[in-house]
């Protein structure tokens, strides 16, 4: 007598193919990383919104405008990203570019219009602010928000009494002033590939060098650092006098564009705008964490949220609390994260 035992159902059958569909999109998530998704969805709603409310917002003039607009934002948020991967912060970086500004228009003008010279009188004035920084924090043993904090007002006084507190020299009738100001290379503006370039540089000390990893290493964990050898008082001071030299550079790019050192126009409020897309791009204010790559798509989301308020004709007291509002809701994202227990509440 034999016995029939009822066969297994079918598997369905599996497309291969349609779970490396599935699947693509996560790897492409996961080599963006999350922080920087984010960033893009949210650029790209602002964009669609404004684009939405008025015709003239996504066009190539305009485009434009926003790259210009935040090429000096840039710059700073940049350099402010090394700072905070170290574990510091960097509250001067708008009156150092202050303070070059007025340098590099008072050294082309006594020069007789030596770009060269004025270029490189704003660098070493940079080099020099950022090392007085460092020192102050290393040897001074002062928190990196307090000392940065006071040589916030001590620059920015300092631009006012060399300029007489007012615009110094005249540069545009300058061939390298107007290039800057207005030149175009390969359809983009020379301040947007003096962000692409400096961007870059950052990018590979940071993800490629052991100068980089002893960065990271530093702000994640200074104490292990510090027994592996690292000299933290070292790489603190250069960290600060990179600042001072990108701080310069931003400082000359303001003086190409407003055709005069300007002590404080156009440098004013820039050091709040760097913390915010630095945080806003994924930075760790404890340090050991963050990116350039973050912070450039959150440059640029602030400054299409700044142009599209604009367009819009939204009051500018407005984009102040907009600004604020973000950089508050990047640390509170931050902290959640992090898993940090709120101030004072048993959480």
């Amino acid at each position: 007598m034999t016995t029939t035992t009822d066969a297994p159902p079918p598997m369905p059958a599996t497309s291969t193919g349609g779970a490396h569909a599935r699947a693509l999109p996560r790897r492409v998530a996961g080599a963006v990383g999350a922080q920087n998704t984010s960033l893009i969805g949210a650029l790209i709603v602002v964009v669609g919104t404004f684009t939405w409310l008025d015709d003239g917002y996504l066009t190539r003039a305009n485009m434009t405008v926003i790259g210009d607009t935040v090429a000096v934002t840039g710059l700073l948020a940049v350099v402010q990203t090394v700072v905070i991967i170290c574990g510091a912060l960097d509250i001067s970086v708008g009156s150092q570019a202050g303070i070059a500004s007025v340098v590099s228009a008072m050294a082309f003008t006594s020069t007789d219009g030596n770009a060269a010279l004025g270029i490189l009188a704003a660098i070493g004035v940079g080099i020099a602010a950022g090392v007085v920084n460092g020192i102050v924090i290393v040897y001074g043993r002062v928190n990196p928000v307090i000392a940065t904090l006071a040589t916030l007002a001590a620059y920015k006084g300092v631009a006012q009494l060399l300029a007489g507190g007012r615009a110094q020299g005249y540069v545009l009738g300058d061939d390298f002033f107007i290039f800057v100001a207005r030149g175009k290379i390969l359809g983009l503006s020379v301040q947007i590939w003096t962000l692409a370039v400096v961007a870059i540089a950052v990018h590979v000390l940071l993800k490629y060098t052991d100068i980089g990893r002893n960065i990271y290493a530093i702000g994640g964990n200074d104490t292990a650092a510090r027994l592996a050898g690292i000299n933290i008082n070292k790489y603190l001071v250069s960290v600060y006098a990179l600042v001072g030299v990108v701080a310069a550079i931003a400082g000359v790019i303001l003086t190409a564009r407003t055709g005069s050192g300007q002590p404080t126009s156009g440098s004013e409020g820039l050091e709040l705008k760097a913390i915010t897309a630095a945080a806003l791009g994924g930075c760790a204010l404890k340090g050991g964490k963050g990116g350039v790559g973050g912070t450039l798509l959150a440059v640029f989301l602030l400054g299409a949220l700044e142009n599209g308020l604009n367009v819009v004709g939204v009051n500018s007291f407005w984009q102040n609390v907009a600004q604020g509002a973000l950089l508050v809701v990047a640390v509170v994202i931050q902290q959640r994260r992090n898993g940090e227990r709120a101030v004072g509440l048993p959480m």
